[in-house]
């Protein structure tokens, strides 16, 4: 006996161990065979698919198992008894008559009649049609390599397993039924490239200098993100668009054109502020850093605070606002801020506006307070520029300021460290800093581009816990604020590339080793935070961990703050 099979089929398979191969083969071809029951007369016929009558009658043996049944002489042929128009089925030996006659398979004990005598062993054959069934079910064949084995998940096995132990059906519907399971399996096969998918592949491609892959791939993308979209979407199109600056060289450029354009005026507030309110990790860092300094206010008459950037003066709103609350005299407060040149600011009215805006505000609230502003870039600040007076707690501020400063990896002078040399050389009372955690400073360029990527997402995710999507307010800050980050992270190298972020642990191992010491974050400090998280979201969360304060949404750490002294 051997499995039938037609001449096309057949001869693909032909002298292979895996006769069947049901993930990704294009055949689509099932098989017949034989099951015996308990009833060791009792032949029933299987099959999931076959020849119909009207077929080319024209098959050949390619199965490893060629004589089962009868010596080489005999020849069977037989019909199927069943339903009208079922299809036929036929055994051969060494030849095969393509005419078959009638009433060879008798109802009364369904065995085959030829006019040749037939003598065989029923236990032989019915133990190696069971060696056949699990071969083809179980993958027991362990001739063929690993690449060759048929492999049955479980999605396959059932079905098959089905059509095995019931009764023969029509050819057509069979075979089309195992078609309809072979095409859904292979359509399950294929997946589909997600917008996330793209980008890595885009990012990758660039990264192996594949301009034209990254090119097209680019255009793809643009077809599917949208800065009023979803914040998969958002945050994707500006990633795309850092692609587009790398692959152009123009990221510089771009990220200068990506500067905050609503003035800072009296009466308005700027993209930079706006973003400090409404995500709240930011505001998180700035409000720990504040108590942290209000604390060290206690017994003080006159408190001196530096900031290399005061940026938009947020953080001191808040200090004035929450200072003004406190119970008792209040200290002298004066304010250096450190202007650099290439600053957001400066085109728009610099540290002068920012002054009056606080003086202002601490006037408004009783406080004593005075605003000096250096003109200097920060690499270039001595300890003479910054007035010192006698009688003055000095306090030094760092928030989202630090990584600005290129390290040994850009430059061998280090200004990074060199900052934090002179800060220590001042024998400052408290030093804080607040930054972002992740590390975007020495690492390769795709794998700083997944690390932006899982950051900049959390953070673009966060805002649908604070604004609207269609908020003017939230494009502007995604656009002025958090897309030139994301710009200068992804589009420039060297000295161009100064959003130049560290984590934690690596800005704690800075600070010791330029001499500093962790003094932590008070209990009071880290209870009034999280007192303010309970009013945005309970996604967003707030650890403590080695001295230091993050805080992140869900489980992505975002922002860390940290004292020292």
């Amino acid at each position: 006996m051997s499995l039938v099979r037609s001449a096309e089929l057949s001869a693909k398979a032909f002298g292979n161990p895996n006769l069947y191969s049901f993930k990704g083969s294009s055949a689509g071809s099932g098989f017949s065979t034989q099951i015996f029951h308990a009833d060791k007369r009792r032949i029933t016929y299987l099959t999931e698919s076959c020849c119909s009558e009207n077929n080319d009658p024209k098959y050949f043996l390619d199965s490893p198992t060629e004589e089962l049944i009868h010596p080489p002489s005999s020849g069977i042929s037989g019909r199927t008894f069943g339903p009208q128009g079922a299809s036929s089925y036929q055994l051969l030996a060494d030849s095969v008559s393509p005419t078959t006659p009638e009433g060879l398979f008798y109802e009364s004990d369904y065995l085959c009649e030829s006019p040749v005598q037939i003598s065989y062993n029923e236990d032989k054959v019915r133990l190696k049609l069971q060696e056949l069934e699990r071969a083809l079910l179980e993958d027991n064949d362990g001739d063929g390599d690993g690449d060759q084995s048929m492999e049955i998940d479980d999605d396959w096995a059932d079905p098959i397993r089905n059509k095995l132990h019931d009764s023969p059906k029509d050819s057509t519907s069979s075979d089309s039924s195992l078609s309809s399971i072979s095409s859904s399996k292979e359509v399950s096969l294929i997946p589909t490239q997600t917008m996330k998918q793209l980008l890595f592949d885009c990012a990758a491609a660039l990264a192996e200098g594949n301009v034209d892959g990254a090119s097209a791939m680019i255009s793809e993308l643009r077809q599917k993100v949208s800065i009023q979209g979803d914040p998969p979407q958002r945050v994707a199109a500006y990633m795309v668009e850092g692609l587009a600056a790398r692959m152009a060289f123009s990221g510089k450029c771009l990220y200068k054109a990506l500067t905050c354009k609503e003035p800072p005026s009296l009466d308005r507030l700027s993209a930079m502020q706006i973003l400090f309110e409404v995500c709240p990790c930011f505001r998180f860092g700035l409000t720990a850093a504040n108590g942290a300094i209000i604390e060290t206010f206690k017994d003080e008459k006159r408190v001196h605070i530096v900031d290399f950037e005061v940026n938009q003066g947020s953080q001191y709103i808040l200090l004035l606002q929450t200072l003004s609350k406190q119970p008792g005299k209040k200290p002298h407060i004066r304010l250096t801020g450190v202007d650099d040149p290439e600053s957001i600011q400066r085109a728009v009215g610099g540290l002068k506006v920012i002054g009056q805006r606080l003086e202002s505000l601490a006037e408004a609230l009783n406080l004593p307070f005075e605003f000096e502003a250096v003109a200097s870039k920060t690499s270039n600040v001595t300890p003479g520029m910054l007035n010192r007076k006698p009688g003055e707690a000095l306090i030094v501020n760092f928030a989202f300021q630090l990584h600005h400063m290129p390290d040994e990896s850009v430059s061998t002078v280090n200004q990074r460290d060199q900052l934090l040399r002179m800060v220590k050389s001042l024998n400052p009372k408290l030093v804080t800093i607040v930054e972002q955690d992740m590390n975007t400073n020495t690492s390769p360029f795709f794998p700083r581009f997944v690390e932006a990527y899982n950051y900049y997402s959390s953070v673009f995710d966060s805002l649908d816990a604070t604004l609207p999507r269609d908020s003017q307010d939230r494009v502007n800050v995604e656009r002025q604020c958090l897309a030139r980050d994301i710009v200068n992270i992804i589009a420039c190298e060297g000295e161009e590339r100064v959003e130049r972020y560290e984590l934690s642990g690596k800005w704690r191992a800075r600070m010791m080793m330029a001499g500093f010491a962790s003094c932590g974050l008070s209990q009071n400090v880290s209870g009034t935070v999280r007192k303010v998280i309970r009013e945005y979201s309970e996604r967003f969360t707030a650890k403590e961990e080695m001295g230091a304060l993050h805080f992140g949404w869900e489980d992505k750490s975002l922002i860390f703050a940290s004292a020292w002294r």
